[in-house]
């Protein structure tokens, strides 16, 4: 218990009314005794109708899960008993760090009622937080006391990567017909390469699918029906360098990149492709064989939730050629990386060249919206003007990478953290209508 502001205002006003009864006549010292006594008067009945601490019950609902780059609530619910009157309670949870810190919640609990409160939990990196206590602050009738109280948590939630957006983007793209292409005899006819059958030709098929060697045989016009092929393999490879752990937009690119990672995952093995995991960063840290169906995909979860951060600096001679040894077949290399400038991406861009040669590989990187934001905004200051200058050059040594590794004939991705999924998918999908691999 201690006492409010209003508390303090109240025993502060009574200064001047000691000072002014001494002023006007000397036989009026006793009102300041007077207003004292009226004020301990006043802080003992807001102690004695105030509610007490051990009448107020907290029931707390933690979620069993998080998900990074979501967030959860955590329902609090307060009641108090039916002979008090209506409460106003403040209420603070103490989080975890990698929890965003939430601001103190004030809240109305009727009398022989529950009210609900809910908390939003929002992760900023995988791994396991505390939700250590949940702290209540109220005042009595009259405003004078404070009272304070606490009701520990004591839990440990798991922070995963975020599998319900993989759902949600699998069931928007797959509502689409074109994109179940290739995973059943009867394909849809007229995508892919592989030969499907011959017909006659009618009004409204396509010339270049005109076959002009049975046509000629048949005295005939005959067109080919091809279908897309399917079994491709595909090989995403997540770098886990210290570059990779710094924070875009709250969330470490690591973590971003996971979640694009797993939604390509989830749409290669519903597409009837072969899907395979690869991380490093210093070193090799996991490698799995490309393999089909659902397990495929379950096990790549699994590997994802097990990569830790690293400060390490990435080894890019080292990775891509182990992982250029263990791919006997052409494949696709999706490689999710970032680099800073053309110095440092000097051995990136070598060894992507050198893994090209043999494997179709998509580049993709997270591109940070705060640098284009500093970069185009008008500067008002001699500071803001040299903080435009360096993300402009910054810009322009990115671009500079990319245009080296198209020349390469490599596929790249710079796109912001809400738009990498997207593009990714749009990407791989226009790279298997077309056959490149």
């Amino acid at each position: 218990m201690r006492p409010s502001p209003r508390c303090i205002l109240l025993f502060a006003a009574g200064i001047p009314v000691a000072l002014l009864s001494s002023v006007v006549h000397v036989g009026l010292w006793t009102v300041w005794p007077a207003y004292v006594a009226a004020a301990l008067a006043a802080c003992g009945i807001d102690l004695v109708f105030g509610l007490a601490r051990r009448r107020l019950t907290a029931r707390a609902e933690v979620p069993h899960t998080l998900f990074i780059g979501a967030s959860a609530p955590l329902a609090v619910s307060l009641s108090v008993p039916p002979s008090s009157r209506p409460r106003l309670i403040e209420m603070l949870c103490d989080l975890d760090e990698n929890l965003v810190p939430q601001p103190a919640r004030t809240v109305t609990v009727p009398p022989a009622g529950e009210q609900r409160v809910e908390i939003p939990l929002v992760p900023r990196r995988r791994g396991t937080v505390a939700l250590r206590t949940l702290w209540f602050r109220w005042t009595g009738p009259l405003g004078l006391v404070r009272r304070q109280t606490r009701r520990s948590l004591d839990r440990e939630v798991a922070v995963v990567p975020d599998i319900q957006a993989v759902k949600d983007a699998a069931l928007r793209f797959f509502s689409a017909r074109e994109f179940l292409s290739g995973l059943k005899v009867e394909r849809y006819i007229g995508d892919g390469t592989e030969f499907e059958s011959l017909r006659e030709y009618v009004p409204g098929l396509d010339h270049r699918a005109m076959n002009w060697k049975v046509s000629a045989r048949h005295r005939k016009l005959y067109c080919t029906d091809f279908r897309a092929e399917r079994n491709h393999q595909v090989v995403v490879a997540v770098d886990g360098g210290h570059l990779m752990c710094e924070p875009i937009e709250g969330i470490p690119k690591l973590d971003r990149a996971i979640n694009a990672a797993l939604m390509l995952g989830y749409v290669c093995v519903k597409t009837g492709d072969r899907v395979g995991w690869f991380t490093f960063n210093e070193k090799v840290r996991a490698f799995r064989e490309p393999e089909g169906g659902m397990t495929a995909f379950r096990r790549m979860q699994r590997l994802t939730a097990e990569l830790e951060y690293s400060t390490g600096e990435t080894n890019f001679t080292l990775a891509l050629t182990d992982l250029s040894v263990r791919l006997r077949r052409r494949s696709l290399v999706v490689v999710l990386t970032d680099f800073v400038d053309t110095i440092t991406a000097e051995l990136m861009i070598e060894n992507l060249g050198r893994l090209a040669r043999r494997h179709l590989v998509l580049f993709v990187t997270l591109r940070d919206p705060s640098v284009d934001r500093i970069a185009g905004a008008r500067p008002d200051t001699v500071l803001d003007l040299h903080r435009s200058v360096v993300a402009t050059e910054f810009q322009q040594e990115r671009d500079l990478v990319l245009r080296r590794l198209r020349r390469l004939g490599i596929h790249c991705i710079d796109a912001p953290p809400s738009a990498v999924s997207t593009t990714l998918l749009n990407r791989y999908l226009e790279i298997k209508r077309r056959e490149l691999f």
